[in-house]
């Protein structure tokens, strides 16, 4: 007796009539994913128009005063390219310094083996991040809210803001804004 397998993409659920069609997926970074990469199938023609949807994108680490860790934000390049005003981005970074290289075998950690921050704890509730806000670190913020703001104004971060709406549903604090008389900007 023999045994068939049945193969369909992750994207579509189309059945996968030619093995040779399908291609393998790994998604390295998504707000969803919070243990690391993960793969997926798809068939080629379900992915045809990917390049062209993709961005150009640039990562850039913040090193603000008093702040132990950068901050990592990914912008459009062209939105960070319009950030020189002096002259081109291209004639900003030719004239820049060279940050000095990592140690090999010291950089490209992985991101599972890298320490994972808790956000569920006073030292960190509150501080941006990608992913979804469990209900811990909403507690956290709705009990905490000022001295939270504290810390993480004086770490160089933004502020939750009651008068924030995205802030506000984040981290359930529309009770709190009702009583503190915050309306929604």
């Amino acid at each position: 007796m023999g045994q068939k397998i049945i193969r369909f993409s992750d994207l579509t659920g189309k059945h996968v009539e030619d093995e040779d069609d399908l291609v393998r997926v790994v998604v390295r970074q998504h707000p969803e994913l919070e243990h690391g990469p993960v793969e997926i199938e798809a068939l080629a023609e379900e992915l045809a128009s990917v390049e062209e949807l993709a961005l150009d994108l640039v990562t850039v680490e913040l090193h603000r005063p008093g702040s132990a860790e950068p901050q990592t934000m990914v912008l459009e390049a062209e939105t960070f390219d319009r950030l020189a005003v002096a002259g081109s981005m291209a004639e900003v970074l030719r004239g820049a310094k060279r940050v000095a290289a990592t140690v090999p075998g010291q950089a490209a950690a992985p991101a599972a083996a890298k320490e994972r921050v808790n956000y569920a704890s006073v030292e960190f509730a509150g501080r941006p991040h990608k992913g979804r806000t469990t209900d811990a670190e909403k507690l956290l913020v709705q009990q905490h809210l000022d001295e939270i703001n504290e810390r993480l104004a004086a770490a160089g971060f933004r502020t939750v803001d009651l008068g924030n709406a995205e802030h506000v549903a984040r981290y359930g604090l529309e009770a709190l804004a009702e009583e503190r008389g915050v309306t929604l900007g």
